[in-house]
This record gives C-alpha cells, structure tokens and sequence, in this order.
C-alpha cells in the first residue's frame, strides 16, 4: 500500500511505496475494468448512448485505441472525450520541473535525464492531478506545427546562451506538453494537410521531429480526435494515412426518442428551470418543445448534413421559460404558466441553430422557424387526439365539428398576452366544445395543464385547417376559417 502521496517527494520514496509505471493508455485500460466489474456508471449524464457509442466507446478504451468521434455537431462528442479524465488515477507522479511531464521511471526529456543522472533517487518529484491532465485544442486553419509539436525558441537559446544545434533550445508545442494526458483535437478536418501529416509519427512511433533536430520522444499519450461528416466535403478531409492511424472511429447521433431528448433538455436547463421556479411548464410543453428539434431534422427547408444540434432545445426551452416569465411579471403574476403562445418567443433560439438550404433562405428563416413549431404542435395532437380527416363519409361524427361551429357563431375569439392568468383561463372557459373534447380523448391530464391544452387544440386544429388564426399586435385571433374569409381577413 503506498504512503500519502504528499509524503513522497523524492524518486527514492516514490520506489520504495512501491510506485509502478504504466502508460495512460494502460491507465484508461485498468480503471475502466474497474468501473465495469463494479457495475459503476461509466460516462455520467450521457443519455441515448447506453447501448451504441458508449459501448463501442469502452471497447476502444479496453483495445487501447486512438478514437475518432466523428457526428454532426451538438452529440455530445467533446463532452464524451472530457469524461475519460475520471478513468485515469488521481494523481500522477512527474519529475519537478519538467516540461512534458516526464515520468521519473522512464524519462524522455534531456532535463528530466541530466537530473534523474545527477541526483538519483534524490531527484524531487511532484504530483499531477488528473484534472491537470487534459488538454484540448480547437482545429483552426492557422494552427501551424509549432503550435502542436514546437519549435526553436530563439529567446531561449540567448538567455541560455546555447547554439540553435543544441536541442535545449526547442520549446515544446501542445502536444509534448500533453505528454501522459488525454489530448482532444475538435473539429480535426480543419486542420490544414500539412498540419496533419506532422501528426503521424505521433500517432505511429510515438516520436517527434522538431526543426531537423534528431529528437526521439516516445510521448506516452491518448488522442481523442472529434470530427463532422459535413467537414469532409465543405471544408476539408482526414488525410488518409491520418485515418489508418487512429484506432477506432466511433459514430455519434441524435437522440432517436423525445424521452431522451427531454432527459438531456431537463439536465442541461436545470439551473434556469431552478432561477424559474415560478413557471409551470406542462408535460406537453416539454414535449412539443423536444419535437420541434425532431421536425427540424427532417425538414425540407433544412440542410440534413449540417445537423440540427441538440442545443436548440436547450436554448429554446430556455427562451420558453423567459418568455412565460417576462409575460407573467407584466400582468401582475408572480407565478404563471407557460401557455401555447409562449412558443413564439423561442423563434430567436432557433434561427440560430439550423442551416437552411436554397429554399428555406427563399422562405425566410422566421417563417422555416414558425413552421417548425407548427408541425411540432401537429405532430404531438395526434398522440392526444383524433386525426382531422379532409374527406369524411356522410354521417360520419366530425369530433371537432361543435368546437368549429362555436367559432362560426362568435364574430371573434383573441387571447391576448396582456391576459393574467385567470383572464386566460376564463376566455377559454367560454369555449365549452374543448372541455367535452378533453374530457373524452384527455382526461388523465392533470388539472393545470387543462388550460394549456385547451389553446394546444386550437392552434392545431388551425394547422388541421379547421380554424383560422391572425397575429395581433399584443396576441392572436382565432375565427373558424370561412368567417375569415367573409370578413375580408
């Protein structure tokens, strides 16, 4: 059993605790055997991934891979690649003062071999912590290979007063520096040829080649590289020879049920929804929330090889929430709920997440964004409610027909944003045909989200082409739709 590690400060200690030296490679190996035999959850808050990419992730892990996590962007790659910190040790022993974390049992630098050789088992030793052992870098067309792997520090060669053939004066780039760390390359495609092929010796032997200098460091590291599909066609490629390097390319993708979808949206929001106790959000608001993203990805106005991140409902609810407060706080309610028409107000969160193709650029992104709300609410009726059929045979029972022929007798219905709470609740009141309806299709909801549900099924019995609805200024009015068209509207 090994001492304190704040005991050991020499080499001599570090052998005599019984100290052994193992690649991180080998690290990442053992602890995550561990962690299985245990049964212990491996890679925290990843949801959707149980039974794809984390298996295929640990098997790379166990086969002491090099990893490729190549998807569309907001899959959770990089939050992936940041997680393998908690399966190396807690601390790590290196000789002080080194620059590339040299182990003291098998030193690579020539600082690190000059005072193993001088001092022996005097030589002092620090402690790494595992959190200090990763590092990350964002590929970027400038990055040169100095950046990286380093270079002739001429600063260093006068104060040391050294030749430039004296390999002292090298100052290491990121890499070197990440020596026994886990190094991440995001967003590798966009790294310049050039740039990649300085990495293959890396990859390969493990060594370096630095300005000419005959420098062999056998660096002890894990790459993780993350990549977009889109990246190989629009902006750059991996390199071929790059490729046959890396162990393991592991495929990432979107959450493929809303109950995913939702488990990632609660976690990632829990602290606005915590600043937000005072806004309810009903189930289905959840829902139709998460479904936007769903309808986004299949859109025909969207680019699919871009990807829809799963950041637009983060934001989005995000919106949702400051939308139903700001509205709540003007009308006098401290606490409120998010009603149906709070969904205009996460417009802004999605515009910004989706590439639109040539014609949802002609259609306006606005507009591709309403669309998609509106499909979204379409899409989640009919897990509630009847399909509205466009031709029904004679005698057929229309079970939305009484809610139609309230707004034929009404010359107008508006639910306006300047309603508080109760004035809302009681102008849909007014329209008795929706209680009938949840009564009969919804009647296990709970007793807050009946308001919420009766505006639901208005805006879709619009989209069903039912109803007709028109943006005010300060809200919106719902007329059936052959009122609309008398009234010249």
């Amino acid at each position: 059993m090994m001492k304190n590690i704040s005991e050991i400060k020499t080499f001599g200690e570090l052998k005599k605790a019984g100290y052994e030296y193992i690649s991180v490679k080998e690290e990442l190996r053992r602890n995550l055997l561990q962690k299985m035999m245990k049964k212990e959850t491996v890679f925290e808050g990843i949801h959707g991934y149980e039974y794809s990419v984390i298996p295929e992730l640990e098997r790379a892990i166990l086969s002491k891979h090099n990893i490729n996590l190549l998807g569309l962007r907001g899959q959770a790659k990089t939050r992936l690649a940041r997680q393998m910190i908690t399966l190396l040790d807690e601390y790590v022993p290196v000789v002080e003062g080194s620059e590339i974390n040299d182990d003291p049992f098998k030193p690579i630098s020539r600082y690190a071999q000059n005072l193993l050789e001088e001092k022996g088992e005097d030589t002092p030793i620090s402690w790494l912590q595992r959190d200090m052992r990763f590092s990350e870098k964002l590929a970027t067309p400038d990055v040169t290979v100095a950046d990286l792997i380093g270079d002739v520090d001429p600063i260093k060669a006068a104060n040391l007063k050294l030749s430039y053939a004296d390999d002292r004066v090298i100052h290491f780039g990121m890499i070197p520096r990440a020596n026994r760390c886990i190094f991440v390359i995001n967003e590798l495609p966009d790294l310049q040829a050039r740039i990649q092929v300085a990495l293959f010796n890396i990859l390969q032997e493990g060594d370096v080649q630095i300005r000419g200098f005959a420098l062999r460091l056998p660096l002890d590291i894990q790459f993780v590289f993350t990549a977009n599909p889109e990246d190989y066609t629009n902006r750059g490629s991996i390199v071929t020879p790059l490729k046959d390097r890396i162990g393991s390319q592991i495929l990432t993708h979107y959450p493929e049920t809303l109950e995913i979808a939702r488990a990632i949206t609660a976690q990632e929001t829990a602290a606005a929804a915590k600043e937000k106790e005072n806004v309810y959000v009903p189930d289905l608001a959840k829902d139709i929330l998460e479904q936007i993203s769903f309808e986004a990805r299949k859109s025909e106005f969207i680019d699919a090889k871009s990807g829809v991140s799963a950041r637009l409902s983060i934001t989005a609810f995000q919106n949702l929430l400051s939308t139903a407060e700001r509205r709540g706080l003007l009308n006098g309610n401290i606490e409120t709920s998010v009603r149906v028409s709070d969904f205009l107000g996460v417009i802004p969160a999605i515009t910004g997440k989706v590439e639109l193709v040539y014609e949802g650029e002609q259609e306006g992104a606005n507009e591709v964004a309403k669309q998609l709300v509106a499909d979204a609410i379409k899409t989640e009726f009919l897990n509630y409610f009847p399909k509205v059929e466009k031709l029904q045979k004679e005698g057929d029972l229309d079970p939305y027909q009484e809610v139609v022929n309230w707004f034929f007798e009404q010359s107008s219905f508006e639910l306006l944003d300047t309603l508080d709470d109760t004035e809302y609740q009681l102008q849909l009141d007014r329209i008795e045909p929706l209680d009938e309806l949840i009564h009969k299709y919804a009647q296990d909801i709970p007793e807050d989200d009946i308001p919420f549900f009766k505006e639901f099924i208005l805006w879709a019995l619009v989209e069903m082409k039912k109803l007709s609805k028109y943006s005010l200024s300060d809200g919106l009015r719902f007329k059936d739709v052959y009122g609309g068209y008398i009234s010249g509207l």
